[in-house]
């Protein structure tokens, strides 16, 4: 009997480590499975998902950039995704109906929370983006009540829309890079695909607070992200790549798919040393 399939889609793909975690995660639970990576490209993605799901898949992961382009595929969508308008994992039920969910939020927040100990509550947050990643994670931020969420985007009207949509669930608001220079933030969220291109945010040095701002880049790479090395070399008190989060993502879109809800310690320190 061949294994149950499940891959991630994004385009690019090829420095994804999902495959790597989602093994150790099938082997944990002992689960018959494999788990691929694999780039496609948006003319084509509507007709690979289907096709996907057509020939036996059982579960995929979508990342950037793709996150909202599959929203009306799906029968059904989760409650968190809706809210998001974005999706990360689509998985058929038993009677073949194709359902989509959101993990990103309940990833990112297990990381920052319970992982490495960042307070949200009554704090400053910048959120650089406003694409699908960021839409993914807003809710829950906003759920743990910050003094404040600031959205700031290259395309000032889509963070202007994009606070406007979530206004509902918490104190947030809309700037520009141009505007950042006279404020401070506790907690700055890189959800701009801007690493993949070896590039980072256009940030003033002056938000950071220094030894009380903490840099967290939803993005990763085998070294350390341009926003983190800017976050580092401007005095940032830690700066971390979002390895965290895509574990603590990755465990509840397992948990969706297979009913079992795998440690994610022992994955995230083999991670890290592969990092």
């Amino acid at each position: 009997m061949a294994p149950d399939r499940y891959a991630v889609i994004g385009h690019p793909i090829s420095h994804s480590r999902s495959p790597f975690i989602h093994r150790l995660f099938a082997q944990q639970c002992q689960q018959y499975m494999i788990y691929t990576a694999i780039d496609v490209t948006a003319n084509r993605l509507s007709s690979w998902v289907a096709k996907f799901f057509a020939t036996g898949g059982r579960g995929l992961n979508v990342t950037v950039p793709h996150k909202q382009s599959l929203l009306t595929m799906p029968s059904r969508l989760s409650e968190r995704a809706r809210v998001a308008g974005a999706l990360n994992t689509l998985l058929l039920d038993p009677q073949g109906q194709l359902h989509g969910d959101n993990t990103d939020g309940i990833g990112l927040v297990r990381d920052l929370t319970e992982n490495l100990g960042v307070t949200i509550t009554a704090h400053r947050v910048l959120m650089l983006g406003a694409g699908g990643a960021a839409r993914g994670v807003l809710a829950p931020l906003l759920e743990l009540n910050p003094a404040q969420l600031v959205v700031v985007n290259r395309t000032e009207q889509r963070a202007v829309d994009l606070a406007a949509g979530f206004s509902r669930f918490g104190p947030i608001r809309a700037s520009t890079y141009a505007e950042l220079g006279g404020m401070h933030f506790d907690l700055i969220i890189n959800a701009t695909a801007a690493g993949l291109a070896g590039e980072r945010p256009p940030l003033p040095p002056a938000i950071l607070t220094g030894r009380d701002t903490v840099c967290y880049d939803m993005g990763y790479a085998d070294e350390p992200t341009p926003f983190v090395r800017w976050a580092h070399e401007h005095g940032a008190s830690r700066a971390v790549m979002g390895l965290g989060m895509l574990v603590e993502q990755a465990a509840e879109s397992f948990y969706l798919w297979r009913g079992m809800r795998p440690s994610t310690t022992t994955v995230r320190n083999a991670l890290e040393v592969r990092t």
